[in-house]
C-alpha cells in the first residue's frame, strides 16, 4: 500500500503539471512536491538516514528552450532487455521513435513498453552530460507507471528535459531500475533536468 501510495501522489504531480498553462511554475511545483515527498513519504528512494538532512534534490534552471514537441513514428515491435541496476534486465517492447530538435540539432529516441509488472510507456534517455553533472546511468522522461506523462500537444507528444529526474537507484543502490540503453543516447548536453545526487 505504500507503494501505491506514493504512485498515486506522484500521478497527482504530473496531473497538476498537465493541467497548467505555465510549463516553469508547474515544473516549480512538481520540484516541490518530489523534495517533500522525498523527505517525508515512507517509500522515499532516499536511505532513512539521509532523509532528516534531506534540502531537496539538485536541478539546472529551467529553461524553455528544452521543451519540445516530437512526432512519433511507429516501428515494427521488437521485445528487448534493457539492463538494470542490479545486474538482472527488464522485458520492454520498443514501438515507436520520437523525432524532435533539440539544441539545433535533429535528435531521436526509442519509445518502450514495459511487458509485465503494471505496462506502461517508458523513455529513458543519456545525453552529454552523463557522468559528469548528471547521473552516469541516464535518466527518465517519461514513465506512465508512475504517471510520468506531460500529455500530448496538436498531435505531438510533448518532451520537456526539464522534467528529466534520476531513477531510484541513483539515491540507493537496493533499488533496480532499468537503465538508458545506447540507443538512447543524444549527441547534445541536455542542460536541464535533475542533476546527480550529491550525497
Amino acid at each position: 500500500m505504500v507503494i501505491n501510495d506514493w504512485r498515486r501522489r506522484t500521478f497527482e504531480l504530473y496531473a497538476a503539471v498537465r493541467a497548467g498553462d505555465n510549463p516553469e511554475a508547474a515544473w516549480r511545483s512538481w520540484r516541490d512536491g518530489r523534495d517533500e515527498l522525498f523527505a517525508h513519504h515512507p517509500a522515499s528512494p532516499l536511505p532513512e538516514a539521509a532523509r532528516p538532512g534531506f534540502a531537496g534534490l539538485p536541478y539546472h534552471q529551467y529553461d524553455r528552450s528544452l521543451r519540445v514537441p516530437a512526432e512519433l513514428a511507429g516501428v515494427e515491435p521488437l521485445e528487448v532487455d534493457l539492463d538494470s541496476s542490479d545486474g538482472q534486465s527488464y522485458r520492454f517492447v520498443r514501438f515507436a521513435v520520437a523525432r524532435f530538435a533539440l539544441a539545433e540539432r535533429e535528435c531521436e529516441l526509442d519509445l518502450y513498453w514495459l511487458l509485465g509488472y503494471a505496462g506502461g510507456l517508458f523513455l529513458p534517455f543519456a545525453d552529454a552530460t552523463s557522468g559528469a553533472t548528471t547521473y552516469g546511468a541516464g535518466r527518465y522522461l517519461l514513465d506512465t507507471v508512475k504517471g510520468a506523462d506531460l500529455g500530448i500537444e496538436r498531435d505531438l507528444l510533448v518532451l520537456d528535459f526539464n522534467f528529466a529526474y534520476n531513477p531510484s537507484c541513483s539515491y540507493d543502490a537496493r533499488w533496480s531500475c532499468p537503465l538508458s540503453p545506447p540507443r538512447n543516447r543524444l549527441p547534445v548536453a541536455v542542460t536541464a533536468g535533475e542533476l546527480a545526487p550529491t550525497g
